[in-house]
């Protein structure tokens, strides 16, 4: 991110501010709450990214204990392996295989215990991307990857199929060609950046897929807007399930 505040950030900025503000007055986090895990989800470029901090702050200032994390990564094993997915070539089986190795380590040494403290986990990526990306984007066997998610995730005493997910997903819808223009530039793209626009066309389809499964937990943003004006879709989505407080949102 850049470190010079635009328009866009400035407003961002201020309604975070709101918030906490009014952190006194709602009843919202605190000691006691169960745990939360909500993740960001979104092609490469879609912005995702820059607005888990704001959200973190927002969160905080309601008295939530936040931990925020991504993957690839997360655990210095799962770090090391991010650096083999984004840089060395391989194929599907051996890529999804070291993903959901490193998801279970991030499981088992920072998710599982955030969320046993009662903490809000804010992960930047997490299964979906691995149904998008490797199941979608490659064209990898779904059936596998089923099966992986649920040797890695399965947790004794959930609810449902007891297979650990998010509870919220935030998904940054943007069109392929728009990301691609957003990353021209901007950096040296890794492994996954540098693929063409009909991978990430896949991509796309694959999150449409995967949040249609998934309709109660996905929240699809239109991540075409200016900044400012998603996080004011966050922020209204967040206050709609009360992890923000209600009232407080800009549209």
């Amino acid at each position: 991110m850049n470190p010079a505040m635009g328009q866009s950030d400035t407003a961002i900025a201020s309604s975070s501010a709101a918030i906490s503000a009014s952190a006194t007055s709602h009843a919202v986090g605190g000691a006691g709450r169960p745990g939360a895990f909500i993740s960001f989800e979104g092609i490469d470029g879609a912005g995702k990214s820059s607005h888990i901090d704001a959200l973190a702050a927002a969160l905080r200032a309601q008295g939530r204990t936040v931990v925020v994390t991504r993957e690839p990564g997360g655990t210095p094993l799962a770090e090391k392996l991010r650096t083999l997915l984004l840089n060395d070539a391989m194929d599907p089986l051996t890529e999804a295989l070291l993903i959901f190795a490193g998801r279970r380590d991030h499981l088992r040494c920072v998710i599982e215990p955030a969320l046993a403290r009662g903490d809000v986990v804010l992960c930047d990526r997490f299964t979906d991307a691995t149904f998008a990306y490797q199941g979608a984007g490659r064209g990898f066997d779904v059936r596998v990857l089923s099966m992986l998610e649920r040797m890695v995730q399965e947790t004794p005493g959930l609810d449902g199929d007891s297979i650990r997910n998010p509870d919220l997903t935030l998904w940054f819808d943007l069109p392929p060609a728009e990301a691609a223009a957003r990353l021209a530039g901007a950096r040296v793209p890794d492994r996954f950046e540098s693929q063409p626009e009909d991978f990430f066309r896949r991509v796309a389809d694959g999150y449409v897929v995967r949040a249609a499964s998934a309709p109660a937990r996905f929240v699809r943003l239109d991540a075409r807007q200016e900044r400012a004006a998603v996080w004011a879709q966050l922020e209204r989505a967040l206050a709609e399930r009360g992890y923000l407080p209600a009232g407080e949102t800009q549209a």
